[in-house]
């Protein structure tokens, strides 16, 4: 806690595109989650931050304002305002936003305490959008969540981040056994999950798998798929060009890609062939929609609301994290 001759600071960027009521949230928000401001430590006044941030009155009010309804601070008449809460900033970084991540998203937030906020960021896959998020993070969160993806570079870029204040999730890559996580397991859970539709599968002649070139899917649930079928003896064919993706009768296909299953849906549809029936298809990640559409599409998947409850519970437990969510076949009229 702060002594009664120490003052706590603003630090303001006049040519940050951040609006500075903003900042001047981040600034209380982040000293909290760092321990540099504690419950009950007395803010500077309204007068104050003006004079010597040459800031606005509005500006400033709206700022603690902004503080108040999030229960971070509180103002005592005549006295000024004070902390009132331990509030905590952790960021959570994800690839892509899709249906599916946002029912992560939702149950990592929906499983936080009220006084933590999360940040969303996207990485895209792309390293010098990685590196942009994360340096400019870095001391800014109480702790970290991130999707983690397949470049040389991610583990150099997160090792700026205690370990103990990250967690890595969803992909096993670029990661040690000294990491906290709550990863999938893309190779042997998805060879299990087809183990499980071997009878369904045996009313086709020939399995497919769709591994367009486009896709960030791990290779390595392809490398299982191939186990399976050598296994199990199932004549199959893997597909890499999205272009040659067309549908024939007495086929079963699988695919990581909800565009290629929007592919396969315009082709029963042109070609008169019933899901289910005369073809078959398996798609990777559940979303929200897929047990509604066309009487409803089998899926192989982990549990992402696991997940993301997972992640919170590492942000609310000083505990380290290691585990795998399982990964399930759900069974539809598609296969």
């Amino acid at each position: 806690m702060l002594k009664e001759e120490e003052k706590f600071e603003f630090i303001i960027n006049h040519d940050s595109d951040i609006p500075k009521y903003q900042q001047l949230v981040n600034g209380i928000t982040n000293a909290i989650a760092e321990n540099i401001l504690q419950k009950g430590d007395l803010l500077p006044s309204v007068n104050a931050i003006c004079k010597t941030n040459q800031l606005s009155r509005d500006t400033v009010f709206k700022a603690y304002s902004i503080l108040k309804d999030q229960k971070t601070i509180e103002s005592v008449p005549n006295k000024g305002y004070y902390v009132s809460g331990e509030t905590r900033k952790v960021l959570l970084v994800l690839d892509t936003f899709k249906a599916y991540k946002e029912v992560l998203y939702h149950s990592f937030v929906n499983n936080l305490p009220d006084n933590v906020i999360t940040d969303l960021q996207f990485h895209h896959y792309n390293i010098d959008v990685f590196k942009t998020i994360i340096n400019n993070s870095i001391g800014k969160y109480y702790k970290y969540v991130v999707m983690n993806f397949d470049d040389e570079e991610v583990a150099p870029v997160l090792s700026a981040i205690s370990k103990d204040k990250l967690l890595l999730i969803d992909w096993n890559i670029k990661a040690d056994k000294t990491n906290n996580y709550v990863f999938q397991d893309f190779g042997g859970a998805f060879y299990d999950a087809l183990t499980q539709a071997t009878d369904l599968f045996r009313k086709y002649k020939k399995l497919q798998f769709v591994y367009p070139d486009f896709t960030n899917h791990p290779k390595e649930t392809v490398d299982f798929f191939e186990k399976f079928c050598k296994d199990f003896e199932f004549p199959y064919e893997i597909i890499t060009d999205a272009k040659k993706f067309i549908i024939e009768k007495d086929v079963a296909y699988i695919s990581v890609s909800d565009r290629i299953l929007g592919y396969f849906l315009e082709q029963c549809k042109a070609k008169d062939y019933e899901p289910g029936k005369d073809v078959g298809f398996l798609s990777y990640n559940e979303t929200p929609m897929k047990k509604f559409i066309y009487k409803g599409i089998s899926v192989v998947s982990t549990d992402f609301e696991e997940l993301g409850t997972k992640a919170a519970a590492f942000i609310t437990h000083d505990e380290d994290t290691q585990c795998y969510v399982p990964t399930n076949l759900i069974v539809r009229e598609s296969l």
